[in-house]
């Protein structure tokens, strides 16, 4: 019988994944990976008539790709913290030179939010009595900027490069094991399309989309760029 008392309930625990830069940059490099190399072997399966050419080739393209990738992924974070780092100088800058028009900032997100005047008094002016709490809150509330990790660079690049590698061999492992090029072409084109599948799969469980829709979306993106390369190879060729 219930006596008015209130009924135990489980604590509510909301839970959010933690590491979406860290899968942008497998995706970035896997599916990078996955598809160039897979592209260029089938192109070069149209055109030569030894595995071992196309080992050579894709071996290349791997070692200029993952580098080339890495170095792009440095250099995009990078920029993100550099920006940062400079606009977090700025507002540091203007809480001295214009600490009136900052203070009226704080207020204004404040308002944003349906506070009264007389409620966000107190609560701007303990923001602005610490530079760097304010500045803090401006870089939050009023740019939208989170504070990179300094770490970011150096792992994004790592993260990025090891994810083409490792992408890369999936196709390419097929011409190094087997002699017969158009065997290895076959095997390569099938063990290719499943990791394709499995990677966009994977990815749209991670990402929040159907996984059966990524999984597709990804083998028929690889598939087209593998047919695409291999028929203008064997059309240059002829």
């Amino acid at each position: 019988m219930y006596h008015g008392e209130s009924m135990p309930t489980a604590p509510h625990v909301e839970t959010h994944f933690q590491a979406s830069e860290t899968v942008r940059d497998v995706v970035i490099g896997m599916s990078d990976g996955l598809t160039v190399p897979f592209a260029l072997a089938a192109g070069l399966s149209g055109t030569v008539s030894q595995t071992g050419i196309i080992v050579i080739a894709g071996l290349a393209e791997i070692a200029a790709g993952s580098i080339a990738m890495g170095l792009g992924g440095y250099l995009a974070a990078r920029t993100d913290r550099d920006h940062f780092l400079s606009e977090r100088a700025r507002e540091y800058r203007e809480t001295v030179e214009l600490p009136d028009r900052e203070t009226e900032e704080v207020a204004e997100v404040f308002r944003g939010y349906g506070m009264s005047e007389e409620d966000m008094a107190p609560v701007v002016q303990a923001i602005c009595s610490d530079q760097k709490r304010w500045v803090d809150f401006m870089m939050r509330f009023e740019l939208g900027f989170e504070e990179p990790d300094p770490r970011r660079a150096r792992n994004s690049a790592a993260c990025i490069a090891a994810s083409y590698i490792v992408g890369g061999l999936v196709p390419l492992a097929p011409y190094m094991l087997m002699g017969e090029l158009y065997t290895a072409l076959r095997v390569s084109v099938g063990v290719t399309l499943a990791a394709l599948f499995v990677f966009g799969f994977v990815k749209g469980r991670l990402t929040g989309i159907s996984p059966w829709r990524g999984g597709l979306q990804t083998v028929c993106i690889g598939g087209l760029a593998s047919a695409a390369a291999f028929g203008l190879a064997k059309w240059i060729g002829h």
